[in-house]
């Protein structure tokens, strides 16, 4: 007859533990101690894609005393200007008056929206309108074709 296996026998099984948590760059945007936990989370994960996937420069985070939010300060690359991100969750909304306090600060400014599924979507932000670079592609030359073709007609 078998025996039934002895319960102290058998390790005991412990949930795994998240690794974020232990980050210590998690850590220290944790001790700035912004209330918004899910906006501390983004915060995180846009600085492992600013450090590890696109390989910043200098990548630091502060607390917006006034946004209550964690903001990201880094280099594009050695050299570059400094530039602020201000990671938001996707459905979070901004008021004019906290982008206003984001650009006053004077540095180039990213928002980078962060979905539930982690895809991160960065937009610069700037103070009034900016010129868009022209579209790419092989339209673009046959559109002005087109425009130029109708200004004779007329």
């Amino acid at each position: 007859m078998a025996e039934a296996s002895n319960r102290a026998d058998v390790p005991e099984k412990r949930p795994p533990q998240n690794r974020i948590l232990l980050h210590p760059t998690y850590q220290q945007m944790k001790s700035l101690e912004v209330e918004d936990s899910a906006q501390v989370h983004v915060a995180f994960l846009v600085y492992m894609d600013l450090t590890e996937v696109r390989q910043w420069k200098e990548v630091s985070c502060v607390k917006s005393p006034e946004l209550q939010v964690v903001l990201l300060e880094g280099r594009e690359k050695e050299g570059a200007p400094v530039q602020t991100i201000l990671p938001l969750p996707a459905h979070r909304s901004l008021s004019h008056k906290s982008i206003r306090q984001v650009l006053d600060r004077g540095f180039p400014m990213l928002l980078c929206a962060v979905a539930s599924d982690s895809t991160l979507v960065y937009q610069r932000m700037t103070d009034g309108l900016v010129t868009p670079d022209p579209p790419a592609g092989p339209f673009q030359d046959l559109g002005r074709r087109q425009h130029r073709k109708r200004r004779q007609m007329h």
